[in-house]
């Protein structure tokens, strides 16, 4: 009797601290800080006043409640990017998509649970340019008791990098919408905030990843920049791949990561060289003839007992061009696809889509810079058009006139993409979403066009994972290409570059119920228009239908 007492009494001990692991509860107060970056200090919009903001910690399977309290001038909302968000989209974030956003002085709580998922993500905020600053990272470990299919690490770091602007970030856009151009480049790169000394401000010190010789480190990478893919290299020390977006993969090593706005790789670093200080460099990659911030952003990799006046060993970044190195890089990740980590590849396909992806021209008689025409940017030739109410709540409570689901699942227009453009560069405006049944397969072929500039679009998917199960240059041949896919191994992500005057194929199965956003993830073309959205319908019974929406969901 006395053993079953002590038993229940273990259990009470117990019973609370399993519940309390299963829910976590995260305050962001959006405020303004005072920053100095690059010797100049400018008003930013932060969380919890740091730039990066703070770290998001939980397990596969939690439950996450984020309260985030607007005290900002702008209206703002957060998108926990690359968490599937099942049956949850009031809580994925993007603002006229899924939510009304916050407006100032009120708040909202983000509740969602992290179902099968495990690894590196990250928050942003999903409206105007403040994810600039609002930004950070996700981390989510497996679950008790189940360990890292690689060895297990000495210890972990996130690194973000982003990119800073002198200027406000919402001046820069708004300058650019009303001269109908491009908006100024950013004025630096960062490594965890900071870009290391420059030329313009040699003072200012950049992060140090402290380490000791003979030990392996787990490097959680996010790129949080708006415009900009990043190379990132450590002088002398190769990077085993493990993971990216939240999934694993067969390990691999490399000496040079290429890593897209939105995406994240996990790498395991090993601290076998001499002791000393080590270059940390992250560098844009762009080949395609469009500017960029050509500024490094700089960090040290510093083994314990080193000395702060020994020399820095340096390494040089890849040319800004250098596509092989990021072909290199991508062409080697594969899927893990064990036992326990299956690549549950869609092998049949209900929808064959074909979506070009690029820019246009359309009449802007205000431009006077852009002599009356402005810049835009379109899927299948329809630039997107936000709504002023949200599209899940137009959706849920079935308001008219909010969108139309003629989305057009094929370019309108037939031309050479990838060679001579149209004389008509003019694209189609409006609101328009792609209706799925749910679980079907969805087969979605992305292509660059050659208008005004071919360049890679980073393109991201809210509410699944895809896998990429091709890619190539040109234009997509719907005989041949077919016949090379990778249907056993291929990467599965949740944000995909199309290449440059190139394609990329990518398959999912429509498991979420809800309306899902798929935009570039380069901020300027998703404001000039390269935004779309799939509107999955609900299936049988409950537990394959959108739950309704939370009490304090905002209101437009």
């Amino acid at each position: 009797m006395d053993s079953w007492i002590r038993v229940l009494v273990l259990v009470a001990f117990l019973f609370p601290v399993l519940v309390d692991c299963a829910v976590r509860h995260y305050k962001f107060n959006v405020v303004m800080k005072n920053t100095t970056r690059l010797c100049s200090s400018k008003p930013t919009v932060t969380v919890n006043g740091k730039f990066p903001g703070p770290t998001l910690y939980a397990r596969e399977d939690d439950t996450i409640l984020v309260k985030v309290a607007n005290h900002v001038k702008y209206n703002v909302s957060i998108h926990w990017h690359g968490i599937r968000q099942l049956r949850t989209g009031w809580a994925d974030g993007p603002a006229y998509i899924t939510q009304c956003p916050i407006p100032t002085g009120q708040s909202y709580v983000y509740n969602f649970t992290i179902t099968g998922q495990r690894g590196t993500l990250l928050w942003h905020a999903h409206i105007l340019w403040l994810r600039s600053t609002v930004h950070g990272a996700i981390v989510i470990l497996p679950k008790r008791g189940v360990p890292y299919p690689f060895p297990k690490p000495h210890k972990e770091a996130v690194v973000i990098l982003a990119e800073w602007w002198k200027s406000d970030t919402e001046a820069v856009i708004n300058e650019a919408l009303k001269s109908g151009l491009a908006p100024n480049v950013s004025d630096a790169h960062t490594i965890n905030g900071h870009p290391g000394p420059v030329s313009s401000c040699p003072s200012q010190g950049g992060f140090t990843l402290q380490v000791k010789n003979g030990k392996t480190y787990l490097l959680r990478l996010i790129n949080a920049a708006l415009n900009e893919e990043l190379f990132f290299k450590i002088a002398r020390h190769k990077l085993t791949v493990v993971e990216v977006d939240a999934t694993y993969v067969k390990p691999f090593k490399t000496d040079t990561v290429i890593i897209a706005p939105g995406q994240t790789t996990n790498v395991l670093v090993s601290a076998d060289q001499n002791s000393g200080k080590y270059l940390v460099a992250a560098s844009p990659f762009m080949d395609a003839p469009i500017t960029v911030d050509n500024l490094t952003a700089t960090a040290t990799l510093h083994y314990s007992g080193t000395l702060a006046n020994t020399p820095t060993t340096i390494t040089s970044p890849p040319p800004q061009n250098a596509t092989p190195v990021a072909n290199n890089f991508l062409n080697s990740l594969r899927a893990l696809n064990s036992k326990q980590f299956p690549a549950l590849v869609p092998q049949t396909i209900d929808h064959n889509l074909y979506f070009t992806v690029g820019l246009g021209i359309n009449p802007c008689p205000t431009c006077k810079a852009g002599n009356g025409s402005r810049v835009v940017a379109s899927i299948n030739n329809v630039t997107f058009i936000m709504p002023t109410t949200a599209l899940l709540q137009a959706h849920f409570f079935s308001i008219s006139g909010v969108f139309t689901t003629d989305f057009p699942g094929n370019p309108p227009h037939t031309f050479n993409y990838t060679g001579t453009p149209p004389t008509n560069l003019l694209t189609m405006n409006g609101t328009k979403v792609f209706r799925l049944a749910y679980n079907s397969t969805v087969q979605l072929v992305l292509q660059d066009t050659g208008i005004i500039a071919p360049e890679n679009h980073p393109i991201h998917l809210h509410g699944f994972n895809f896998f990429a199960v091709g890619k190539g240059l040109g234009n997509y041949n719907t005989k041949t290409d077919p016949q090379k896919f990778n249907l056993v191994d291929p990467v599965e992500r949740n944000t995909i570059g199309v290449p440059s005057s190139g394609w990329v194929a990518i398959r999912f199965r429509a498991d979420n119920p809800g309306v899902w956003f798929l935009h570039c993830h380069l901020e300027v073309h998703t404001t000039w228009g390269l935004k779309m959205a799939f509107l999955v319908d609900n299936g049988k019974g409950p537990n394959q239908s959108l739950l309704p929406p939370p009490n304090d969901l905002p209101k437009c």
